[in-house]
């Protein structure tokens, strides 16, 4: 895990600490961005094993990066007008202590996540809360034969070993994956089908010679 962290060129592995036990991983310590807190716990999700991620990194500003709260959403705000994948007028701010949260309504989970890739790495912020949600025009019948097909064709993933099954447009995935970081690439291709409002993701990482944790 600390090898990871310290191939990761944008995360200071120094100060951060490492606790594992039976495949769930704890990271503490201190970064000075919430980027850098970001890159850490995508760099501990893709060690093999790793089955669950707690986050007790706390972000510390300092000099440069610190900002004012009506700092922060003027930028956010800037930012969020900038992408052409965020629909104008569809997002609200608010800030509070350095911590972002987004509300509204949007039609497609690429909508939602672009809004929150759009404020991640500005200076001043200490997180990001995304509570936008996704409402879709799109037919729910459709999503289980969409979801299956963008499985098939992934990579990263074995299609057979998840399950799929929706209640008109959500989503709910079980089964069984190698890796953290596939259990989440599930989740995001999941998300990304047409019409989905939500995903619950009971899939288990299977590790360490078979055992399902």
């Amino acid at each position: 895990m600390l090898s990871e962290l310290k191939y990761e060129p944008s995360v200071k592995s120094t100060d951060i600490g490492v606790l594992v036990k039976d495949g769930a991983v704890t990271l503490n310590g201190f970064v000075t961005t919430y980027g850098e807190k970001w890159h850490a716990l995508r760099a501990a999700k893709r060690v093999s094993g790793v089955r669950a991620v707690a986050d007790d990194i706390k972000v510390k500003l300092i000099g440069s990066h610190d900002r004012t709260d009506g700092e922060i959403a003027a930028s956010a705000a800037d930012h969020l007008g900038w992408s052409m994948a965020v629909p104008a007028g569809k997002v609200d701010i608010t800030v509070r202590d350095g911590w972002i949260t987004l509300n509204g309504k949007v039609e497609w989970w690429y909508q939602k996540s672009a809004a929150e890739s759009s404020v991640h790495f500005l200076a001043g912020v200490k997180g990001v809360t995304n509570l936008i949600t996704v409402n879709s025009k799109a037919m729910a019948s459709e999503i289980e034969t969409s979801i299956n097909k963008a499985f098939a064709r992934n990579a990263l993933l074995e299609s057979n070993k998840i399950k799929v099954k929706t209640t008109e447009n959500h989503v709910t995935l079980t089964g069984t994956v190698r890796t953290y970081a596939e259990k989440e690439e599930a989740e995001r291709v999941a998300w990304a089908a047409p019409g989905v409002y939500s995903v619950y993701d009971k899939i288990k990482v299977e590790w360490f010679w078979g055992i399902t944790a």
